[in-house]
């Protein structure tokens, strides 16, 4: 599956941008992965753990995700992958 999240991470918080994503949780790669791309975004934009993520990389972004269906299909280069 691979999925199109664009944000644009702080210039002054991209250590600790890598950092948290090296800690995911897994509850929320779990979802991830069990909602298949075509329900993706509207299975977890509401799901508390994604709430609290999104709340936790909100504070290193200068652009946040956009969970329109435009942002879902902005063309945009791979850049990190999450473990199956």
């Amino acid at each position: 599956m691979r999925v199109a999240l664009h944000t644009g991470v702080r210039s002054d918080r991209i250590a600790a941008y890598e950092a948290a994503h090296r800690e995911v949780p897994g509850e929320l790669t779990d979802a991830i992965h069990a909602a298949g791309y075509a329900r993706l975004l509207a299975e977890v934009e509401k799901l508390p753990v994604n709430v609290a993520w999104q709340a936790r990389v909100a504070e290193l972004l200068d652009v946040v995700h956009d969970y329109s269906g435009e942002g879902a299909d902005a063309g945009l280069s791979v850049v990190r992958e999450l473990p199956s």
